[in-house]
């Protein structure tokens, strides 16, 4: 199970990584936006995996009306993946929002 404290660790540790607060929510920016806070327990990410990942676990990866006209953010329920699959969805999302590498 994944907690808000295990997001910020992983994405701070990415290059270039800063937090700062958007829409009131804690929220990680490379270039741009890369997660954020949605609400209590769910992450918003970048992915290029959105409908499969939703197909496969909608109880762990979902999106409502307001995400659907950006078709790469995704919500994740953290209380549903580990540190290994976060790490993981950071990083891709890192990637996306145009993150520098190491």
């Amino acid at each position: 199970m994944a907690t808000e404290d295990d997001v910020r660790r992983t994405a701070l540790a990415l290059p270039g990584v800063v937090e700062r607060r958007s829409w009131g929510q804690p929220a990680w920016f490379a270039a741009t936006l890369l997660a954020r806070i949605w609400e209590e327990g769910v992450l918003t990410v970048k992915t290029e995996e959105r409908d499969a990942l939703a197909a496969t676990d909608p109880d762990t990866f979902f999106w409502t009306l307001h995400h659907e006209r950006s078709p790469q953010l995704l919500l994740v329920r953290l209380d549903r993946i580990d540190d290994d699959e976060l790490g993981e969805l950071l990083a891709e999302s890192h990637r996306l929002a145009g993150g520098r590498q190491a």
